[in-house]
């Protein structure tokens, strides 16, 4: 049985399982591209004012090109204008625009704004208090090879997504949006056109 012991200590020294787990003997310093003591809420806070914003703000397509786009060939406008997912799920869009809000369905746990932008177009950019997916992480191309595990990468988007609440959505009167024009910078992973749902990294109301 020491045997066996041994042998274990031995195979166990410093081993991983990728994407799930990682295991370092007492004293010594994990390999991966992340610390073992990652900070999401800190993570964010440092690239949010620095990059996140910026980004979306110089590389935002807009709304008014982006959706007719999409609606007319989702695999060409992901093509043109999309952020692919390493995952084979939904292209990520950075987009912006502005138009008139119309609707706040506050029975939706997302939250979700309607904004018309004339000619027929709409979207719509989540309020919360719920806000799902990883569009502000992924629109970022930031990878999961940049943490130790599948964790640190899902809660790297979740608080991105705390962000947004925090500095953008937070600031907004939701009470008195219906009827005001509405200027919006943010991002979204979809598929089809009626499936935007913008998390938003600058709103302004007019």
């Amino acid at each position: 049985m020491q045997l066996v012991a041994a042998v274990m200590t031995v195979a166990l020294g410093g081993c991983s399982v990728p994407g799930l787990w990682s295991f370092e003997p007492a004293g010594s310093q994990a390999t991966s591209g992340a610390s073992a003591k990652l900070d999401p809420a800190a993570y964010a806070d440092s690239i949010w004012a620095s990059k996140v914003v910026p980004t979306i703000s110089d590389k935002g397509v807009d709304a008014s090109t982006l959706v007719p786009a999409i609606a007319k060939d989702a695999a060409g406008a992901a093509k043109t204008y999309g952020i692919a997912s390493t995952s084979g799920g939904a292209p990520t869009y950075m987009v912006k625009g502005s138009g008139k809000v119309t609707k706040i369905d506050t029975s939706d746990p997302h939250g979700p704004v309607s904004v018309d932008l004339g000619d027929g177009l709409m979207v719509k950019i989540v309020t919360g208090p719920v806000i799902t997916g990883t569009a502000l992480r992924d629109a970022m191309g930031i990878s999961f090879g940049e943490f130790a595990n599948q964790i640190e990468y899902q809660t790297v988007g979740t608080a991105l997504n705390n962000k947004s609440k925090t500095e953008v959505i937070a600031k907004i009167d939701l009470q008195s949006l219906v009827g005001k024009s509405l200027a919006f910078e943010g991002a979204f992973s979809a598929s089809l056109v009626d499936q935007i749902l913008i998390v938003p990294t600058k709103l302004t109301v007019s």
